[in-house]
């Protein structure tokens, strides 16, 4: 893979920390599969993507994602990560992340509490 992963999903968490849905959206395909422990069947499209994160990011405090390591696979890489939670709280979190050119087609997320 010639993309610099470890850019690529550290510029793609700080969207997630700034809840910049639009910014975001420019990170997925229009077709894209998206996975959460909060969406029990997945999401597929931008259009029910921006549905989804905009109340997600309405209904959240402020968090802030760091980027821990990245692992390329075939077609895309993982990526673990640390997320600290306004007010207290903090995640672990790792994504599966399939590309389809510079464009996440399909994103898997397991979280749990640390």
């Amino acid at each position: 893979m010639s993309m610099d992963i470890a850019r690529y999903n550290a510029d793609w968490l700080a969207r997630w920390t700034a809840k910049d849905v639009p910014g975001l959206l420019g990170f997925y395909a229009e077709d894209c599969r998206y996975m959460d422990p909060q969406t029990a069947g997945g999401i597929t499209g931008h259009a029910a993507l921006e549905a989804y994160l905009t109340q997600l990011f309405a209904a959240t405090p402020a968090m802030t994602y760091t980027p821990d390591e990245t692992w390329p696979i075939p077609g895309g890489f993982c990526g673990r990560w640390y997320c600290d939670i306004e007010g207290g709280g903090r995640l672990r979190g790792f994504d599966l992340v399939l590309l389809d050119g510079d464009r996440i087609a399909l994103n898997e997320v397991y979280v749990h509490q640390l």
